[in-house]
């Protein structure tokens, strides 16, 4: 099963291929808090584990720092 992504830059998705052949890379950076936590700190988080169930659930390894 192929994994598309969209590219924002291109506006098209495009086939998911990493740059290693046995596991995919993946950085996440905590939020920079100014002010009071909000909506958008979750949904980062959220969207971050979504991703990384995404690429197991297809058989990548995935290496997170």
């Amino acid at each position: 099963m192929d994994l598309y992504v969209y590219d924002t830059l291109a506006k098209e998705k495009k086939l998911f291929k990493p740059l290693h052949d046995d596991f995919a890379r993946m950085y996440s950076c905590g939020p920079t808090v100014y002010d009071f936590d909000h909506i958008g700190h979750a949904w980062k988080y959220t969207v971050d584990d979504l991703l990384r169930r995404v690429l197991e659930y297809n058989n990548f390894s995935v290496i997170s720092s």
